[in-house]
């Protein structure tokens, strides 16, 4: 796994979890939950976007974290993070994560 392709799964993941928290056919509580507020197209659209907002600034804040570009709970160090083959994911993480969260 490259480095981009470690943070295109992250930012998968949020668009995922988006989408099925959003989703007529949810199976997630936090779906139920919304649904259960019976908003109208209008504030659908309006909690979509809180939750894109606010998952993009959750992973966004924890790739940089693990790059060691910002802190993760008041620390803040560079983590040294590698595959299962032994590749290199940390230190280009920032690039890519401004990428996939802020251009996309």
């Amino acid at each position: 796994m490259t480095t981009e392709e470690f943070v295109n799964a992250f930012y998968t993941e949020k668009q995922g979890l988006v989408e099925e928290y959003i989703s007529e056919e949810t199976e997630t509580e936090v779906g139920h939950l919304i649904k259960s507020l019976n908003l109208n197209d209008q504030q659908n659209e309006i909690m979509k976007k809180v939750l894109d907002t606010s998952f993009t600034d959750i992973f966004y804040s924890i790739l940089l974290g693990l790059d060691g570009c910002a802190s993760i709970g008041g620390i803040q160090e560079m983590y040294d993070l590698k595959d299962e083959n032994g590749n290199q994911l940390s230190g280009e993480i920032e690039g890519y994560a401004y990428e996939y969260f802020h251009e996309s």
